[in-house]
C-alpha cells in the first residue's frame, strides 16, 4: 500500500459528495497540495456539494443556491482533484481495490471513503410504486407534481409550485415535513400537512404534540391526521392523496417528507458488514476491513465487540449534519497524521481511537420562525411512574401554546420536551449537555419565558455552545465579530458557524447587534 514512505501519493477515492465529503475533502485539499495524495471524489448529482438542510430555505427563497454551496468543482480541479460530478459507483472491486462506474470506468484506490449518505424513503401507496430494480429514491420515476424535498431539483419543483399558487400537501408529519410545510406557508403558500397518528411528532412531543399541532394551524397550515392509501392523478399530475377510509386531500403539488434511510447498497454489495448503516468500528474503518472508511448518514459506529459498553444501546446513524461533520473532522485528522508521515503509530488512521460522535442522544430542534419545539433524549417516562430516582415534571398551557416536560434521575436531566418556550428549551438544553441537575423546583425555569424572565434573562456566557452542528461556541463567533465579520455570511466563511441548519442565525446576528451597539450605548 502507498504511504509516507513510497514516491507515489495514497489514492484516496471519496465515493458521495455530500457536506460531510466536502469537510473531508477540507482536510485533505493540504495533502494533495503537497504531492501525498491523489483524491477522486465521485458524486451521483451533477453539483458539487451543497447544505442539504438548507434546501427548503431555498425552494421558497430565503436563500439562493449559491449561499449553500459547500465547494467549488473547478477550483477544486484546478487544485489538482478529480473531481467526477453525475457519475454512480456500480460496485466496489474490493479484491482489486477499484471501484466500477456505470460509464465503464475503474478508478484504483488505496483508502476508499464511502460518503454515499442517506435516500429519502418513498411510502408504499397505490400510484407510487417503485419498478423492480430501481432506487426508491429515483425522482425520474415520480409522477409530475411529486417530489421529496432533498436536492436542489426538488427545490425547483416546490418553488415553481408555489410561484404557481398550487395548494402544496406535504406528506409526513416529523421534523422534515413540519419544517417544509412551515417554511412553504410562511412564505404564503397554500399547504396541508398530512400526517399519521394523533398530532405531528406525538412519538417524540408526547402532548406537546398536541400544541405544536395548534401552532402548525394558527401558522396557517392545514393539519390533516390520517393513513395514506395513494394518490390521485389528473391529466397524469398529482390531484390529490388518498386516505383510507376514502376521504381525499387535493393538491397541486405533493413533498414527500417521510424520513431517511441510510445508502448501504454499495457496502452490501462489496461483502461489507451492514446493519441499519454501513457498520464501522471506533477508527471509523468498516468493520473487519484494512482501507475502507464510512462516515457521515452511511455510517454506523458499532464496532461488534461484546465487551464494548459504548456500542451496547441503539447504534443506527442518526441523519443529523453535526455528528457527521465530527466524523469528517476526526478522520480528516488522522489521515493528514498518517499520510503526512506524522502519525505511523497510533494516531494514524487504522489505530486512532475515535468516539462515536453522535453516539451521545441527540437534541432535535424544529427550526422555523415563531414556532419553537426542542426535544432531547428519554422522553416517554411518565409523571406517574414509581421508579428509585426518577422524577418527571410536566406543565402545559395549550391556550398559549406552551408546554414543557423535564425527566430527571437523582436530579440529574436526562430527557426534556419543550414547545413555544425558546428560551426555557435553550436552558434545558444547556443543563442537558452537560449533565446538570436541576433546581428543586422545576417551576423556576418556567419563569425564564416570561415577561419578567425576558428582562431578568442574561445572556449565555462565551463558552455556550452557539452553532449545535459545527460545534461552534458564542466566544468563538464574539471573536470573529470582534476581528470586523459584520454579517451572519461573514461569520460562517470565517467559523463554520450558521452552515448547517441555519437555526443559529438569529444568534449570530443577536452577537454582531450586540458588538456594534455596545460602543454607542457607553
Amino acid at each position: 500500500m502507498n504511504g509516507p514512505a513510497s514516491s507515489l501519493p495514497s489514492r484516496v477515492v471519496v465515493v458521495g459528495f455530500g457536506p460531510v465529503a466536502a469537510r473531508l475533502v477540507e482536510h485533505l485539499e493540504p495533502l494533495v497540495a503537497a504531492g501525498l495524495v491523489a483524491l477522486t471524489i465521485i458524486g451521483q448529482e451533477p453539483d458539487a456539494a451543497y447544505n442539504r438542510v438548507l434546501v427548503a430555505d431555498l425552494a421558497v427563497g430565503r436563500t439562493r443556491e449559491a449561499a449553500i454551496r459547500l465547494a467549488d468543482a473547478p477550483a477544486l480541479r484546478a487544485a489538482g482533484i478529480d473531481v467526477r460530478l453525475g457519475a454512480r459507483v456500480v460496485r466496489v472491486d474490493r479484491p482489486f481495490r477499484r471501484v466500477l462506474l456505470d460509464d465503464g470506468a475503474a478508478i484504483n484506490y488505496d483508502r476508499l471513503v464511502l460518503a454515499t449518505g442517506s435516500r429519502p424513503v418513498r411510502p408504499r401507496l397505490d400510484g407510487l410504486e417503485t419498478p423492480a430494480g430501481r432506487e426508491e429514491s429515483d425522482d425520474a420515476l415520480l409522477p409530475p407534481g411529486v417530489s421529496f424535498l432533498r436536492d436542489l431539483s426538488d427545490a425547483r419543483a416546490v418553488a415553481s409550485a408555489l410561484a404557481a399558487r398550487q395548494r402544496i400537501v406535504v406528506l409526513g408529519g416529523g421534523i422534515l415535513g413540519i419544517e417544509a410545510a412551515l417554511a412553504a406557508a410562511e412564505e404564503g403558500g397554500r399547504v396541508t400537512l398530512v400526517h399519521t397518528g394523533r398530532s405531528p411528532m406525538e412519538r417524540l412531543l408526547g402532548v406537546g404534540s398536541r400544541v405544536l399541532a395548534t401552532a402548525l394551524r394558527e401558522a396557517g397550515i392545514t393539519v390533516v391526521a390520517g393513513v395514506s392509501a395513494g394518490i390521485d392523478l389528473e391529466d397524469g399530475r398529482f390531484a390529490g392523496v388518498r386516505l383510507e377510509g376514502g376521504a381525499r386531500v387535493d393538491g397541486g403539488a405533493l413533498v414527500l417528507a417521510c424520513g431517511v434511510r441510510p445508502r448501504t447498497e454499495l457496502a452490501e454489495g462489496c461483502g461489507l458488514a451492514v446493519a441499519d448503516g454501513v457498520l464501522v468500528d471506533h477508527t471509523l474503518r468498516a468493520v473487519g476491513t484494512d482501507d475502507i472508511w464510512a462516515i457521515g448518514d452511511c455510517a454506523e459506529v458499532c464496532c461488534l465487540r461484546s465487551s464494548c459498553t459504548v456500542c451496547a444501546g441503539p447504534t443506527a446513524p442518526q441523519g443529523l449534519i453535526g455528528p457527521g461533520w465530527q466524523q469528517a473532522d476526526e478522520l480528516g485528522a488522522a489521515l493528514v497524521a498518517e499520510l503526512s508521515g506524522n502519525g505511523t503509530g497510533a494516531g494514524s488512521a487504522r489505530n486512532r481511537h475515535i468516539e462515536p460522535v453522535g453516539r451521545r442522544e441527540p437534541v432535535i430542534v424544529l427550526k422555523a420562525r415563531g414556532v419553537d419545539a426542542v426535544v432531547a433524549g428519554e422522553t416517554d417516562a411518565d409523571p406517574w411512574t414509581v421508579e428509585p430516582g426518577l422524577t418527571v415534571a410536566e406543565w402545559a398551557d395549550p391556550g398559549h401554546g406552551r408546554y414543557a416536560k423535564m425527566v430527571t434521575r437523582d436530579g440529574v436531566l436526562t430527557g426534556l420536551v419543550c414547545v413555544g418556550m425558546p428560551r426555557t428549551g435553550a436552558e434545558l438544553v444547556l443543563l442537558f449537555e452537560r449533565g446538570s441537575e436541576l433546581p428543586a423546583d422545576r417551576s423556576s425555569l418556567l419563569r425564564l419565558d416570561s415577561a419578567e424572565g425576558l428582562l431578568a434573562a442574561s445572556p449565555p456566557g462565551p463558552a455556550a455552545t452557539l452553532c449545535r452542528c459545527a460545534g461552534i461556541t458564542r466566544g468563538t463567533v464574539q471573536e470573529s465579530v470582534a476581528a470586523g465579520c459584520a454579517s451572519v455570511r461573514d461569520v460562517s466563511s470565517s467559523t463554520r458557524a450558521g452552515t448547517g441548519c441555519g437555526g443559529c442565525h438569529e444568534d449570530i446576528r443577536t452577537v454582531i447587534e450586540e458588538h456594534f451597539t455596545a460602543p454607542v450605548a457607553s
